[in-house]
């Protein structure tokens, strides 16, 4: 289901509707900002010093695919995206919860080996679809790189402290 005003920017009249961004690209810059604040807190929540300084510079790498979505937001004139989804704010409740019963190392790169399959698998999902506008599909394609790469990090670090 299409939210309203999630389409169609009503501001400009004269003109007609202006096409705003499509629901699949909010929602994976939505997401995208979840998973910068999942590296977030499994950086302060490792011990160990390698992994908190790979996964800080994990969190730097999502933060630009981050900011060069909402750039495609503000181009289309769409609201950027600044604060996390419910389910990712769930996510990470039910995340702190389950970590209670884990060493802090092994939590962080279990947390952050599901959340990179996760993306992963909705990155490849809207790539198929042909529900993304040209500029935006071509934005994915250059972030889906960069998720690929923190999918096999997140592999690697899940094998080293399971």
């Amino acid at each position: 289901m299409v939210s309203p005003g999630r389409l169609f920017d009503m501001h400009d009249t004269a003109k007609g509707s202006e096409i705003m961004a499509s629901t699949v690209f909010k929602s994976l810059t939505d997401t995208t900002f979840d998973s910068v604040e999942g590296y977030r807190q499994a950086a302060d929540k490792a011990d160990s010093p390698q992994l908190k300084q790979a996964l800080t510079q994990r969190l730097q790498q999502r933060e630009q695919t981050l900011a060069q979505m909402n750039a495609e937001l503000e181009r289309q004139g769409d609201q950027l995206t600044t604060k996390g989804t419910l389910a990712g704010e769930a996510h990470q409740l039910w995340q702190s919860i389950t970590s209670a019963f884990e060493s802090n190392d092994e939590a962080a790169a279990e947390r952050v080996e599901e959340g990179e399959d996760y993306i992963k698998g909705k990155f490849e999902k809207a790539l198929e679809s042909g529900q993304l506008e040209a500029q935006e599909r071509t934005i994915v394609q250059q972030c889906y790189s960069e998720i690929c790469e923190g999918e096999r990090f997140g592999d690697m670090i899940e094998k080293q402290y399971d």
